[in-house]
């Protein structure tokens, strides 16, 4: 009898006489490990490490805006126009949510878009690890940058120019994880709708100086007119300073700018889940 006519058993067949998607099926698993979220994530550590735009922007620049404001003398006169209270005080949630914003609308949106552009959430897709793991690493670290510049901040703002204390820690905790859940679920839709990094940029600086303008920087809210100052409850940077504001006062925040930082999160939240592209 002819054995080369016989066919060959499967469990003698090489790799490479597979079908190649039953060769990719052989050798990749179906599921990432959950320990290669954390090379992720540490991977973006090293990226934010050596390319440190957000450290920048987003420690270090509100770092310096506190000691320029700690220094100026006018900023710890009683101003009774603010209810006795010094414009120091009043300044310091706001620099806190300047640097949420530029991490949210600016720093995440312009990564997320550059990886897009360069096919890497693409190529993610034809392994085992989720692209959506790229965009929650980006969201740990962006985090972290965030909580850092808020502690660097309070700090110096204690230790060297006298502020008090926070009175309700646990309020202003709230209020601070609002606030980034607000303006990252926005940053998030930005990176939906830009077309590239250039566009992701614009768009956020766009957004950020006129919610920064209703935030308090250039004119305390408790001195706009009214109608700004209604306008300014209901913007993310408005409602974030309020809330950090009554906060490191001693006071539990009302419910309306937790509400509105709550809504904003929800919204673009589900905006960037529906409009975000993969590739």
């Amino acid at each position: 009898m002819n054995t080369q006519t016989l066919p060959q058993p499967k469990a003698l067949l090489s790799k490479t006489q597979l079908p190649k998607a039953q060769l990719s099926k052989t050798l990749l698993p179906k599921t990432a490990p959950r320990a290669a979220f954390g090379k992720i994530v540490l991977n973006e550590a090293r990226l934010a490490w050596r390319l440190p735009a957000g450290l920048i922007f987003g420690v270090a620049v509100p770092l310096v805006l506190v000691i320029i404001f700690g220094k100026i003398p006018g900023m710890h006169q009683p101003q009774p126009s603010l209810g006795g209270l010094t414009l120091f005080p009043v300044y310091v949630p706001i620099i806190i949510c300047m640097a949420i914003a530029i991490l949210g609308l600016i720093s995440l949106p312009a990564a997320l878009v550059s990886y897009r552009d360069q096919g890497i959430l693409r190529r993610l897709s034809t392994t085992p690890v989720p692209p959506s793991w790229v965009l929650a690493g980006q969201l740990v670290i962006n985090s972290c940058i965030a909580m850092t510049s808020l502690l660097v901040v309070i700090v110096v703002s204690i230790t060297a120019f006298g502020l008090d204390v926070p009175k309700n820690p646990g309020a202003l905790l709230l209020s601070i994880v609002l606030s980034i859940a607000a303006l990252f679920a926005i940053g998030l839709s930005i990176a939906a709708a830009a077309r590239s990094g250039i566009a992701a940029r614009a768009i956020g600086a766009g957004l950020f100086y006129p919610l920064l303008f209703f935030a308090g920087m250039w004119l305390p809210r408790a001195l706009m007119p009214g109608v700004l100052q209604g306008i300014s409850n209901f913007t993310p940077l408005g409602a974030s300073a309020q809330a950090m504001q009554d906060s490191m006062q001693g006071q539990f925040p009302p419910a309306e700018p937790l509400l509105v930082l709550a809504g904003y999160a929800l919204v673009f939240a589900f905006i960037a889940r529906r409009y975000f592209r993969w590739e």
